[in-house]
C-alpha cells in the first residue's frame, strides 16, 4: 500500500499554541518600583487554613507537620504566616531556678508572674549585699561586743576554775601542769616535778638508769602520773563542753542580732513576691543565712584575692575562681518577660539538644575538677518558646543527637526536664535533677510529604504527637493575585538587595518561566527562591549592560545563560548523536525502529534526550521480553508499562487465538537504566511494526503512555522531550517533515522555547497530538490502522489486520510444529 503523508491524517499544532505567552500590557504596573508591597502569601488557601487551625487549637497533640514549600525559605515564612495569623496569646509565666537547701542536687523551680523574675533576682542580691555590710557593722558595734563580752568572761571564770582546781590538786603531790609542742601544735600535758624543775614521763626511765632516782620512787611517780592523767581527761572534757556551750551562746548572739536585719529581709520579699512555693524557699534562705553567719563577718573587699587559680595554660577549659560562699542565695534566671511581650514565634536554624532542651554547664576550679550547681543550668528554645510557637526542620531534629527521643517525651508529657546530653549516652552522669517545668509549646516541624509518610508510619507517637498536617502546593492557579504577587516579590527583592526594578516586559517574562516551571499552563510554580535567583541574574546582566531597569531580553539571556552553565552532558550528547556515535535516525523510515523521547536530570538540570527503541518478534511462547529488566536496568514503572503492553496486545489480537509469540523489546545504546511508563506507546509501535512488516518514519519522535485499551495518556517532561529532539533534527539538518507526536493531554503543558516555536511556524517542524495508539500508528506508518467489521475481522490491508493475520499465522505454525 502507498503510505501517506502523516499531516493528512493529522495535523500538526499551530504556533500559537505551542506556548503560553504572558501579555506585558496586562501587567498592572510600569515597573515593580510601582508594585504593591507583598503583604501575604497568594494561592495556598487550602495551606492556611490548616496551619490556621493548627496555630489556634490548643489541645495536647495538635503540633503541625508541615509538607511542601520545598525551594524556599520555609522557616522564614511560616513565621511570616503566624504573624499574619495573630493568634491567642497565651501568657508565659516567669522561670528561675534556685538552690534547694534541703536537697541540692534537686534545684528548686521558681514560677513568678510575668516581669518579675529578673526583679526578683535583683532584691535577692541587693538583699544579701546590704546584708553583707550590716551584718559586720552589728557583730562589731559595742553593744553586740559588750554582750560577747560578758558571756566570754562567764565562760572564761568557769573554765580557769576547773583548771586552777585540777592544778593544786596536781602539785600537792609535785606534778605541774604544762604544754608539750608536737609539729606546730601546743597540747597540755602532766609534768613531774623534780628539785624545781618539770621534767617530762618519758625521761624517769633515764634519770632511774643514771642513777639520780630510786626506782621505788620512779614506780610512785609513774603511777601518780596515770591517776593524774585520767582526771586530767575528765576535766578536760569539761572544758571542751564548757567551749561548746561557749560556741552555742555566742552563735545564739549572733543570730539574734543578725536576726533582725535577716528578718526584715525576707518578710519585705515575701509581701512583694507572694506564692507559697517562693515562701517557702524564703523560708529556707532565712534559716540558711541564720545559721551561716560565719561569712559575713569578713567586710565586703576583704576575702583572700588569690582564689583565681593558675594561669591559663592553653587548655580551653579556664580554671573558675573557688565557689562564692554567698552563690548558694543566687537567683537563675531561665525566662523572663516584658509586659509587652506577645507570644513568642522562634524559627531554630541550628536545633542540636543543647540549643532545643538546655545544658547543665560544668564549672571547673584550679585543680581541674569539675561541679555543677542550679546556678549552671541553661535554658533552651523550647523553654524561650512557652506559650508561643517553635519552628524547625525536621530532618535537623531527626538527625541530631537526642534530639528527637527527647522532643517526643516532651510533648507527649508537656514537661521540659534540663539535663546535658552526656545522660544519653553509657556512663554519662548528672549530679542535678533540677525540678522539671511545665511548657505550653506548639512545634512546627518542617519536611517533606516522604519523610510525613515514613514518620506516620513507622513512629508510633508521631501521629499522636502531630495531628496537623499542612501541604504546601508547590504550584499556584494562575490568578491576577498572583501577578500582583510576583511582581511584589521582584519589588521586595529589589529594595533588598539594591537590585533595579523590573519593567512589566521583564515581570510578563518571568510569570512564563513560572508557568513553564509548573509544568501546566493555568499553574505558575510557587518557588519564589528559583525565580529570585533567575531574577538576581537578569539584573546582572542589565548592570553589566549599563541598564537602570530590568527588562525582558536581560531575563531572556539570563535564562540561555543559566541553560549553559549547565548542559555540558546535553551538549556532549547532541554531539555524539552528530557524530554518529549514538545512533538516531532523522529521516527514512525502518521496521521494527522507532525514536523515543526520555528526560535526563543532572544537577536540577532536566533536557530530552532521544533514545532508539526497537522490537524483533518471533513464533514462541515466551511473550514478551523486556531487555532491559533481564539486564537489570529496568525500574517498577517501566515493568508495568511492558505489562500494559501485554495487555493491549490480548484485547486487541488474542479474542478468536492464543498469542504465539515471542517479541523483544529494548532501548538500543542505553546503559544506565530506565524507568517510568511514557516509552510505553513508542514500544507498542515499534512491536506493531515488527508484527505487520510495515517500516515507521524515523523523522518523528514518540512519547506518551498508553492504556489496556489504547488510550494515550499524558505524561512529563513533554516541553523538554521536543526540544531534545528538535535540537537534534537541527544539528543533522531539517527535512521540513521532523516533528513530535504527543499526547492530546499534553496540549496545555506545553511551554515551548522561541525557535521551536518559529521552527513550526515556518514548516520545518511539527507537533503532532493524538489521543489513541491507532492515529499513532497511522501518522508512523501511512497506513490505516483498521477496524474489526460485522464478522470481527480488520481490513487485510490495514496495520491490525497484518498484525493479526501474522499472530494467527504464528499460532497455526506453533500448533502445527508440536
Amino acid at each position: 500500500m502507498k503510505a501517506t503523508n502523516s499531516t493528512d491524517l493529522l495535523a500538526g499544532l499551530p504556533p500559537e499554541r505551542l506556548r503560553w505567552r504572558c501579555d506585558p500590557a496586562t501587567i498592572p504596573f510600569e515597573t515593580t518600583a510601582t508594585a504593591e508591597p507583598v503583604t501575604d502569601l497568594v494561592g495556598q488557601e487550602r495551606a492556611f487554613r490548616a496551619l490556621k487551625m493548627g496555630v489556634e487549637l490548643s489541645a495536647p497533640g495538635y503540633n503541625i507537620f508541615v509538607c511542601g514549600l520545598a525551594g524556599t525559605s520555609r522557616g522564614g515564612t511560616i513565621t511570616h504566616i503566624i504573624g499574619q495569623i495573630h493568634p491567642a496569646a497565651k501568657l508565659s509565666l516567669d522561670r528561675c531556678y534556685v538552690n534547694n537547701f534541703k536537697s541540692p542536687d534537686r534545684p528548686r523551680l521558681l514560677t513568678l508572674p510575668r516581669g518579675q523574675a529578673n526583679k526578683f533576682k535583683k532584691d535577692m542580691q541587693s538583699g544579701i549585699e546590704f546584708l553583707r555590710r550590716r551584718i559586720p557593722q552589728v557583730f562589731e558595734g559595742e553593744p553586740f561586743q559588750r554582750q560577747k563580752g560578758r558571756i566570754v568572761d562567764r565562760f572564761t571564770v568557769r573554765e580557769k576554775e576547773l583548771m586552777d582546781d585540777f592544778t593544786r590538786r596536781i602539785a600537792r603531790d609535785q606534778f605541774a601542769l604544762g604544754h608539750m609542742q608536737v609539729g606546730a601544735v601546743a597540747l597540755p600535758e602532766i609534768f613531774p616535778v623534780l628539785e624545781g624543775q618539770m621534767v617530762p614521763i618519758e625521761d624517769i626511765p633515764k634519770l632511774v638508769h643514771e642513777g639520780k632516782l630510786e626506782t621505788v620512787a620512779a614506780e610512785d611517780i609513774e603511777r601518780k602520773y596515770e591517776q593524774f592523767r585520767q582526771e586530767f581527761t575528765v576535766v578536760y572534757r569539761k572544758t571542751l563542753t564548757l567551749s561548746r556551750e561557749l560556741a552555742s551562746e555566742l552563735s545564739y548572739l549572733e543570730q539574734e542580732a543578725a536576726s533582725v536585719l535577716v528578718d526584715g529581709f525576707i518578710e519585705e520579699l515575701k509581701e512583694k513576691y507572694s506564692g507559697a512555693l517562693v515562701s517557702e524557699y524564703l523560708e529556707e534562705v532565712r534559716h540558711s543565712l541564720l545559721d551561716n553567719l560565719e561569712p559575713f563577718k569578713e567586710r565586703e573587699g576583704e576575702e583572700d584575692p588569690g582564689g583565681g587559680g593558675p594561669p591559663q595554660d592553653g587548655n580551653s577549659r579556664t580554671p573558675a575562681p573557688e565557689r562564692d560562699p554567698f552563690r548558694v542565695y543566687g537567683v537563675n534566671v531561665l525566662l523572663a518577660h516584658n509586659d509587652e511581650d506577645g507570644s513568642p514565634v522562634i524559627f531554630e536554624t541550628t536545633p542540636t539538644y543543647t540549643n532545643l532542651f538546655g545544658t547543665i554547664q560544668r564549672s571547673y576550679d584550679s585543680r581541674g575538677g569539675w561541679n555543677s550547681d542550679f546556678m549552671d543550668l541553661r535554658a533552651g528554645s523550647i523553654l524561650r518558646a512557652d506559650g508561643g510557637f517553635l519552628v524547625m526542620y525536621a530532618y535537623d531534629a531527626l538527625t541530631e543527637s537526642g534530639v528527637w527521643r527527647t522532643l517526643k517525651r516532651m510533648l507527649n508529657h508537656a514537661r521540659l526536664e534540663i539535663q546535658p546530653l552526656e545522660m544519653f549516652f553509657p556512663f554519662g552522669t548528672s549530679a542535678l535533677k533540677p525540678e522539671p517545668i511545665d511548657v505550653d509549646v506548639k512545634i512546627i516541624l518542617i519536611g517533606d510529604r516522604h519523610m510525613y509518610e515514613l514518620l506516620y508510619e513507622y513512629e508510633e507517637d508521631f501521629r499522636k504527637i502531630f495531628k496537623v498536617r499542612v501541604e504546601f502546593d508547590e504550584e499556584m492557579v494562575m490568578t491576577e493575585a498572583v501577578v500582583r504577587q510576583y511582581g511584589g516579590r521582584l519589588r521586595q527583592l529589589s529594595e533588598q538587595e539594591g537590585i533595579g526594578p523590573f519593567d512589566r516586559t521583564a515581570v510578563a517574562a518571568m510569570m512564563e518561566y513560572g508557568v513553564r516551571q509548573a509544568g501546566r499552563r493555568n499553574k505558575v510554580t510557587a518557588r519564589f527562591p528559583e525565580l529570585a535567583d533567575l531574577a538576581r541574574e537578569a539584573a546582572y546582566i542589565a548592570r553589566q549592560e549599563g541598564a537602570t531597569v530590568v527588562s525582558d531580553p536581560h531575563v531572556r539571556r539570563a535564562r540561555e545563560a543559566r541553560i549553559e552553565r549547565h548542559n555540558l552532558t546535553e551538549t556532549k550528547i547532541r554531539e555524539m548523536i552528530e557524530e554518529g556515535t549514538l545512533l538516531i535516525d532523522t529521516d527514512g523510515s525502518r521496521v521494527g525502529q522507532v525514536n523515543g523521547l526520555s528526560v535526563l536530570e543532572i544537577g536540577g538540570y532536566a533536557f530530552g534526550k532521544p533514545v532508539r527503541i526497537t522490537a524483533s518478534a518471533a513464533m514462541g511462547k515466551a511473550g514478551l521480553i523486556n531487555v532491559e529488566r533481564e539486564s537489570n536496568l529496568s525500574g517498577r514503572f517501566h515493568d508495568k508499562g511492558m505489562q500494559i503492553i501485554a495487555g493491549y496486545l490480548r484485547t486487541q489480537f488474542a479474542q478468536d487465538k492464543p498469542l504465539s509469540l515471542a517479541a523483544s523489546i529494548c532501548f538500543e545504546q542505553s546503559y544506565s537504566g530506565v524507568d517510568g511508563d511514557s516509552a510505553s506507546s513508542t514500544e507498542i509501535y515499534a512491536l506493531l511494526s515488527a508484527l505487520s512488516g510495515l517500516p515507521i518514519r524515523q523523522d518523528i519522535a514518540v512519547t506518551g503512555s498508553i492504556s489496556q485499551h489504547g488510550e494515550i495518556q499524558p505524561i512529563g517532561g513533554v516541553n523538554q522531550k521536543i526540544e531534545g529532539f528538535y535540537d537534534v533534527c537541527r544539528v543533522k539538518g531539517f527535512t521540513g517533515r521532523q516533528g513530535v507526536m504527543i499526547p492530546s493531554e499534553n496540549i496545555e503543558d506545553l511551554m515551548l522555547r522561541d525557535d521551536v516555536i518559529d521552527s513550526v511556524a515556518s514548516g520545518q517542524f511539527q507537533i503532532l497530538p493524538i489521543s489513541r495508539i491507532e492515529e499513532g500508528i497511522e501518522i508512523l506508518t501511512g497506513v490505516k490502522a483498521g477496524q474489526r467489521d460485522s464478522s470481527g475481522a480488520y481490513a487485510s490491508d490495514s496495520v491490525f489486520g497484518r498484525v493479526d493475520r501474522r499472530l494467527h499465522e504464528m499460532a497455526t505454525t506453533l500448533k502445527s510444529f508440536e
